[in-house]
């Protein structure tokens, strides 16, 4: 499977040569799905909270008297049915969310979602990927010079210049090879891949 090689510029100045097994796969939408889903799952933190009808704060007194009233009988006012009152299935911090993914499959996942990426033209590697200092400003000007404006940058290891330039952008991120994660994949419509990080990921994921 042949990758476009970018210049500077953002122009393709060559192809470079990278595994069929990564970049060649057929689509399973299925399995990209599953591990999308299990990978948006496993981040949720599970903090939410509520309470039964006997953590709300009540009176144990009985609201109005059991005959006459015209009203359904009532014993307290912390019942499920009353506003105010405990929830019957309450949901408690330590709910667990998590999907389990094997490793084979997650595997297969991410080679199909960065097959679809070169089919789609929307992954292209470059040689390196750094800015001279850590100012937003140079790394806008170094993105807009190669015709990019919302991107995914994965290098092979982590510039801190490049790193803190991306901060405050929004429709930019950069992210090492160890730390792409399918949803970020999925989520740009360009990624920019350098060549360290292309050997890494042939490593990691075939």
């Amino acid at each position: 499977m042949e990758l476009k090689l970018l210049n500077a510029e953002g122009q393709a100045a060559s192809t470079l040569q990278a595994s069929d097994t990564l970049f060649g796969r057929d689509y399973n939408e299925a399995l990209v799905h599953q591990v999308v889903t299990a990978y948006q799952a496993n981040a949720r933190s599970g903090n939410r909270a509520q309470k039964t009808r006997a953590e709300v704060s009540h009176s144990t007194k009985k609201p109005f008297r059991q005959k006459g009233t015209g009203n359904a009988r009532a014993g307290m006012s912390s019942s499920p049915l009353w506003r105010g009152g405990g929830r019957i299935f309450p949901n408690k911090p330590d709910e667990n969310f998590s999907h389990k993914v094997n490793r084979k499959m997650y595997r297969a996942g991410m080679a199909s979602i960065l097959s679809q990426l070169v089919r789609e033209e929307r992954i292209a590697v470059v040689e390196d990927f750094r800015v001279e200092a850590p100012k937003t400003k140079l790394l806008v000007k170094k993105l807009k010079g190669m015709g990019l404006d919302s991107v995914l940058v994965i290098t092979d290891e982590l510039d801190e210049n490049l790193f803190l330039s991306s901060r405050n952008l929004y429709d930019v991120q950069v992210l090492e090879v160890e730390n792409t994660d399918p949803v970020s994949l999925v989520r740009f419509p360009k990624v920019l891949v350098t060549k360290g990080a292309l050997a890494k990921m042939e490593e990691a994921w075939q």
